[in-house]
């Protein structure tokens, strides 16, 4: 296996649409198979697009923290403002490249960020209940199950449910403990 050397930065507006290739390819479609992360047998449809992730990196509680090994885009994580708090949401890893701890630095890179950007220490996320496997990298990294749960959102514009009663699940941690 050849070593990464993987480097972090803040996403620019040009790189809008690479990023979205890689965020639906590593939850929707056959490509994200390839990974654990798919959600390809819950939703159809496209997990972003080039429009949101622009108005989202425009945004000054928004972060899009990008994952590359040398040149190549190979992750990402939207951090995102709230109080004094940051919700941490999409975090894709190249499909092929799943499973080699890209995942793991990328989230302690994200946690580093939202500390240094906006001074919060209390980190949440929201993960569809159904995803043990998912539940269970994010509680290994430190992250708790809060009990707060809420039905999946629905935007038909962008992807429709395959499976009736899809609930999202809110974990958090706190850096300070």
């Amino acid at each position: 296996m050849i070593a990464l050397t993987l480097t972090f930065s803040k996403a620019r507006q040009h790189e809008a649409e690479q990023l979205a290739a890689l965020v639906n390819s590593a939850y929707r479609g056959e490509i994200s198979r390839q990974g654990w992360t798919t959600e390809v047998d819950l939703l159809d449809g496209r997990r972003t697009e080039a429009t949101e992730l622009k108005r989202l990196i425009a945004s000054d509680d928004s972060i899009i923290l990008q994952c590359k090994n040398a040149s190549e885009l190979v992750g990402s994580i939207h951090l995102e403002r709230n109080g004094q708090q940051v919700q941490f949401g999409m975090l894709a890893v190249q499909p092929s490249l799943q499973g080699r701890g890209i995942g793991k630095q990328l989230l302690q890179a994200a946690e580093l960020a939202a500390q240094q950007a906006w001074s919060v220490n209390t980190f949440v996320m929201a993960v569809i209940s159904s995803r043990y496997e998912l539940i269970a990298f994010y509680e290994r990294r430190g992250y708790r199950r809060t009990g707060i749960t809420k039905a999946f959102p629905v935007n038909p514009s962008l992807w429709t449910a395959k499976v009736a009663g899809l609930q999202l699940e809110f974990l958090e941690k706190n850096a300070l403990t």
